[in-house]
């Protein structure tokens, strides 16, 4: 492929989406990447190749960037595109992805600061060969809504007219010390028994992580996601990611099955991906 005229590289920067081994050009051509208008294309730096793609530098300056991630729709189709090629690589071997908007000004600038870190490429190539991330999610079961027994006779809240306060008000006065405790009691057991079901999540979790790390050849644990993201009423205890042989798929989908049924937990498996989690700081 010819190299770009001068005005491309004076107006661009090399966009930089995953290093492997070796790829052809007719994998990565079809791909839109970040619909540029420049091909996707493969960039050979020493024995490995970095997929990458010229972009408008204008569009990936600081203050561009600032701009996108504050506009969750456009960095969402940045991250999908960038995914989609990654993909695309990892298909065809083993594929170590490199964080979105990583640039350099030029394809010489960006062959030599990868070669720079060569040795870590292969080494990350050889951890992840023939293997894929599968990611598991366990949650605490919600929190019960205190209900009024059937059979109990304690009858309805209600509001009364305010007519009818004063004379029941003055004529019971103060509540006794003894319904305060009461009070506190209830509160303090019901924190209790909340605290009580976390722990029990925070056991069960743990449990579902030494199972998986048995058919894994390795695994990580992930920051949890926030009550924010989650929505009320739901609390993530385990959010990991698991590297394992490609054969043994199956292993890991058998296994969290099992522990669904032995725990009853709320657990989620997603997978399989391109091994994100496990090929280091890039």
């Amino acid at each position: 492929m010819s190299s770009p005229g001068p005005a491309l590289q004076e107006h661009s920067a090399t966009y930089v989406f995953a290093v492997c081994r070796h790829i052809d050009h007719g994998t990565l051509a079809p791909l839109p990447g970040l619909g540029e208008h420049s091909p996707v294309r493969p960039l050979p730096f020493g024995a490995l190749t970095a997929v990458v793609q010229h972009v408008d530098a204008a569009h990936f300056s600081e203050d561009a960037w600032r701009e996108r991630l504050s506009d969750r729709r456009e960095l969402e189709r940045c991250a999908r595109a960038h995914h989609e090629v990654v993909a695309a690589a990892a298909a065809r071997g083993p594929t170590i992805p490199v964080p979105l908007a990583t640039l350099y000004r030029s394809d010489e600038r960006a062959g030599g600061a990868l070669r720079r870190d060569a040795d870590r490429f292969h080494s990350a190539l050889r951890r992840i060969e023939g293997r894929v991330e599968w990611g598991v999610k366990v949650y605490a079961p919600t929190t019960p809504q205190p209900t009024t027994p059937p059979n109990s006779t304690t009858p309805p809240v209600t509001s009364p007219p305010a007519a009818s306060l004063a004379p029941a008000t003055a004529g019971r006065g103060r509540p006794s010390s003894g319904d305060g405790r009461a009070y506190l009691d209830r509160k303090r057991g019901i924190q209790k028994r909340r605290e009580q079901r976390h722990d029990e999540a925070l056991r069960t979790a743990e449990t579902v992580d030494s199972a998986l790390r048995t058919v894994a050849a390795a695994s990580r644990r992930l920051r949890t996601h926030t009550q924010e993201l989650l929505g009320p009423g739901r609390t993530q205890v385990l959010n990991a990611a698991y590297l394992v042989d490609e054969n043994r798929t199956g292993d890991v989908a058998r296994r969290v099955r099992e522990l669904r049924r032995s725990t009853g937990a709320d657990i989620e498996m997603s997978g399989p991906w391109v091994p994100y989690s496990f090929v280091g700081e890039v």
